[in-house]
């Protein structure tokens, strides 16, 4: 059993199936995994853990599923073949869902104009609190946020095609068993979109403070529209600041990050904003 104390869920990892109970009152977290491995199962068998068993209403859910094999991609060098595994995972992903059943399934959670919120409500607390470096990015990230509109962002645009989103960027839930990548993890999963699900991956701290992703060779193995291309620097730049807000929470005296991170993170946020 494995737990942590950020996590919403503890693990019981058996030899042929995973237990994954949920903390009370995170109902809809594990409704929403049960959710996705159906849906998968029925669309794309194989490309997530089946579904085995669940107790949706019980004061702590659960939801028990097969467990895969494979090792996860976070902290590990992506070389070429890893690299075009995860691109061909994740557009299968996407595309999982036929459209006449991805229009039943409800918008994925934490949607842009929810992450704008979330930033002017963490902004009073944590801005007076950085240094120099990261305060004068951190700045410049909001005045260019102010002036973005993606507090008005629409849920389904129809120039962005939707697609079924995973809802989690860490390359941790990205298995790789030496041939090909499969997905675990899906509490924040529905209906999105190609660049936010994107965005979620490369500006994830688990895409560049071990082993940097290659961005511009994971990118360009999507064939994104006009409007996509638009959106994808949009959240790229949006979750790099909440990124940079998030590893500004981090405890001094017992970090998840190594030294320096706030100021890479402030760098990368800068690249992002030209």
């Amino acid at each position: 059993m494995s737990a942590v104390p950020w996590s919403t869920h503890a693990l019981d990892l058996r030899s042929d199936r995973v237990v994954k109970t949920f903390l009370r009152g995170r109902h809809d977290e594990c409704g929403r995994e049960w959710r996705a491995l159906t849906l998968l199962d029925a669309h794309a068998p194989g490309l997530a853990p089946a579904p085995r068993g669940s107790d949706l209403t019980a004061e702590q859910p659960v939801v028990v599923m097969s467990r895969l094999p494979g090792e996860p991609l976070r902290g590990r060098p992506l070389d070429a073949r890893r690299l075009a595994a995860l691109a061909a995972t994740v557009g299968e992903l996407y595309a999982a869902v036929p459209a006449e059943v991805l229009r039943t399934v409800p918008p994925r959670p934490n949607r842009p104009e929810r992450l704008v919120a979330q930033i002017h409500a963490w902004t009073p607390d944590v801005r007076p609190r950085v240094g120099a470096e990261v305060g004068a990015a951190m700045d410049r990230g909001l005045a260019w946020l102010a002036g973005s509109g993606l507090e008005r962002a629409p849920a389904d645009a129809p120039d962005v095609p939707a697609v079924f989103g995973p809802g989690d960027g860490n390359l941790a839930n990205y298995l790789w068993d030496g041939a090909r990548v499969r997905v675990v993890d899906f509490e924040d999963s529905g209906r999105s979109e190609r660049p936010f699900e994107l965005a979620e991956i490369t500006e994830h701290a688990g895409s560049w403070v071990e082993h940097p992703l290659d961005v511009e060779a994971f990118l360009g193995r999507f064939d994104l529209g006009a409007a996509e291309r638009v959106r994808l620097g949009q959240y790229r730049r949006l979750l790099a600041l909440v990124w940079l807000f998030l590893v500004c929470f981090d405890d001094p005296e017992r970090p998840r990050n190594p030294p320096g991170t706030q100021e890479r993170q402030a760098g990368r946020l800068r690249r992002l904003l030209g």
